[in-house]
């Protein structure tokens, strides 16, 4: 398998998940800007969208969207935990975790890192996003992971959403157990790695 990714960016959630499941994978960095690959390959060739990640399958086939590609890994390698069974309640409240942190954060966040997008309207979306965290917040009192004891791909995808908190200046300290969870997931010797590979941390 093949990730390409750009530092920091969604594609630290897959990148995460990878490593979270001990597969043995190739990183292709993205300069999300001129669309190249570290390489010097075009990268709309590989995803016509120009966003990352994409995975690239072992048989060539090809994968896009953060949340397809998390669930994609984890069922691969189902001993991991990384995902419930198919066709259990606890499956579709993953499911539902994805889509939450996905369309109530994530597209919240790219609202934010837009220079063109007005400031008063900015403030508008960090309010929106403060209330979501306060939300997930009273959800994981007295609970290490959003489901409970055990890391899913879910949490590999709100660590990668708060780890973006920094470059907007929201302080996770105002919710004592989104900011644990923080630390906790930051912790995970897979996490390290991941974050290690793409430069993040030393």
């Amino acid at each position: 398998m093949k990730l390409y990714y750009s530092p920091g960016a969604c594609s630290l959630s897959p990148h995460i998940v990878l490593r979270e499941c001990g597969i043995s994978f190739d990183l292709e960095q993205v300069d999300l800007h001129s669309k190249k690959t570290r390489s010097g390959s075009d990268f709309l060739a590989v995803n016509p969208k120009g966003q990352v990640p994409v995975l690239v399958l072992d048989n060539g086939d090809i994968l896009t969207e953060g949340p397809a590609i998390v669930q994609y890994i984890a069922d691969t390698i189902p001993d991991a935990g990384l995902l419930p069974k198919p066709c259990t309640l606890a499956r579709y409240h993953v499911q539902e975790w994805l889509n939450f942190i996905c369309s109530e954060l994530h597209k919240r966040f790219g609202l934010l890192f837009r220079p063109t997008v007005p400031e008063d309207y900015k403030r508008t979306v960090r309010e929106e996003l403060e209330a979501r965290f306060a939300y997930i917040d009273k959800a994981l009192a007295g609970e290490p992971y959003l489901m409970g004891q055990q890391f899913t791909v879910a949490d590999a995808y709100l660590f990668v959403m708060l780890t973006w908190t920094r470059r907007v200046q929201l302080d996770l300290s105002r919710w004592p157990n989104l900011q644990a969870y923080f630390e906790r997931v930051a912790a995970r010797p897979k996490v390290r790695e991941a974050m290690k590979a793409e430069g993040l941390i030393t």
